[in-house]
């Protein structure tokens, strides 16, 4: 079912045959802006190109990475073609891609395409145009790559559901538990060293929050002990190395991270400690896998893949990021929030934080997850596979796309599109309260979908999507609670921001 975003133009409109890659004539299917107009859009050519072989793409990949950077590269194309949906090439192309070649759409118009899995197909796109290798999860394609027409999408996003459903009573205590710990060592450290690494600490707590959380088991005292983060940070480095800048000198950096796949046999050791601890620490979860017809080894692996790249790498990427956001806005908003999520905590008559509290008592505290979400969200980029002839619609233009074209969406683009949002390269934390507020969620796209929507088997969008939004609005809860502002350093970091507490004032009132 297409977004709310998006509209389907009867077919019978008048348009000139479209020919598909493999040269077959076809009618496309139309798709476009919501919006009374689009039909009266022009139909344009696709502008931009790909280069020649191997050298288009290279030069691409250079730009992209070390000669503009990721939102120049796409900001000076806009310009050279005035059109937010242009032919691109997309790293990491030779020699780890074999096709780098896409369609970008670049606004929130043409955007919402993506996820529409009637009209485009998921299957093996979760990284982009590579995929990395299944030895690097156990041989199994696991459910990101799944498209919702393999028959196991289905019944392992019903086994994720099931496990989400069957530990939402530990949410809580966990991971007060955990960032409580967090805090309080961060104070410690400020008061030794005059400044606390919250980025490296949040690894710890957030790894230990997700396994006491979902399996009820403290990894401090396995054989995993301490070096969870550690282990997982190199193993998602091994599928995600292509896409990433790591600070090297560029040239030796472009050619060990993005022009060949790192070996997995390098971290196959680090994997099994994790499939090991995993086997053990989410027995009674897998003995459940049968039921939702999918293998105990199956489960096992889709099991470490959603904790552990999904949550994890979210969590490391999304908290610093609302730290940063919170901190660059000052004391006057740490003020409101710190009124509000005291307030609501009293107002539950037990002193105690509570889901009905945070879901329905702190609407500021919701709004400033939003538009960090918003302003940055931890997986930019989304790819599909045109299933059909189509035409998309931006804001200005109708575009004719071809069956089998790959279609790429660089997500800040369409959450920071000045057509939607005012002052839309703000953060601006107040932005979604309220009735208009509220309205514009529907243009909050971080989830792999609409925020208006929610997940099902039929979609590609998070399992996970109201867990993570509840534990990013928890962090901002127990922050506030224990102080009445901060203050940050930011630096940069593969994975989002780099984030230093140099000062935590504590609550006085």
């Amino acid at each position: 079912m297409a977004s709310s975003a998006s509209l389907i133009i009867p077919s019978g409109t008048p348009i000139s045959p479209s020919r598909s890659r493999s040269g077959a004539h076809r009618r496309p299917a139309w798709i476009g802006a919501s919006s009374s107009s689009s039909a009266d859009l022009p139909l344009r050519k696709i502008p931009g190109d790909y280069g020649l072989p191997f050298l288009g793409p290279l030069c691409d990949r250079l730009a992209y990475f070390y000669f503009e950077g990721r939102d120049q590269f796409f900001r000076s194309r806009i310009r050279r073609y005035g059109s937010t949906v242009f032919r691109v090439n997309v790293p990491p192309g030779p020699f780890v891609a074999p096709d780098p070649r896409v369609v970008a759409l670049l606004d929130a118009a043409s955007y919402p395409v993506l996820f529409d899995t009637s009209l485009v197909e998921k299957r093996d796109l979760f990284t982009g145009t590579f995929m990395p290798s299944t030895e690097l999860t156990g041989g199994f394609r696991v459910l990101p790559y799944l498209d919702p027409a393999e028959p196991n999408h289905a019944q392992l996003k019903r086994l994720l559901f099931f496990l989400l459903a069957s530990r939402r009573h530990a949410v809580v205590p966990e991971f007060r538990r955990s960032f409580g710990s967090l805090f309080e060592a961060m104070e410690a450290e400020i008061a030794r060293e005059g400044k606390a690494d919250f980025s490296a600490a949040n690894d710890r707590a957030a790894f230990d929050f997700l396994v006491r959380c979902f399996f009820g088991t403290d990894p401090a005292g396995s054989r995993l002990d301490l070096d969870g983060p550690g282990l997982i940070n190199k193993w998602v480095l091994f599928q995600l190395g292509p896409l990433l800048k790591l600070g090297l000198p560029p040239y030796l950096e472009d050619f060990l991270l993005h022009s060949f796949r790192l070996p997995p046999a390098l971290v196959r050791a680090d994997y099994d400690r994790l499939t090991d601890f995993f086997r053990e620490s989410a027995g009674p979860f897998l003995d459940e896998a049968k039921r939702f017809g999918v293998s105990r080894e199956e489960a096992l692996h889709n099991v470490l893949f959603a904790t552990c790249f999904n949550a994890f790498s979210g969590m490391k990427i999304l908290f610093p990021s609302l730290i940063k956001w919170i901190g660059r806005a000052g004391a006057r908003l740490h003020g409101r929030i710190a009124e509000e999520v005291r307030s609501a905590v009293r107002g539950t008559g037990i002193g105690k934080v509570t889901v009905r509290a945070v879901e329905a008592a702190m609407p500021l505290t919701r709004s400033v997850v939003y538009e960090a979400l918003r302003v940055e969200p931890p997986m930019p980029l989304q790819y599909g596979r045109a299933k059909r002839d189509m035409v998309v619609a931006s804001h200005d233009g109708r575009f004719e796309v071809h069956a089998g074209e790959v279609l790429f969406g660089y997500q800040p683009f369409a959450t920071r599109d000045p057509r939607v949002f005012e002052r839309a390269e703000e953060f601006v934390a107040d932005r979604f309260v309220g009735a208009e507020g509220e309205a514009l969620l529907r243009h909050v796209l971080w989830s792999n979908g609409p925020e208006t929507e929610g997940p099902t088997t039929e979609n590609k969008q998070c399992a996970g999507k109201d867990f993570v939004v509840m534990v990013a609005r928890l962090l901002v809860v127990e922050l506030f609670l224990r102080y009445d502002s901060f203050e940050i350093e930011v630096g940069a970091s593969p994975l989002g921001s780099l984030v230093k507490l140099t000062s935590l004032k504590r609550a006085t009132f």
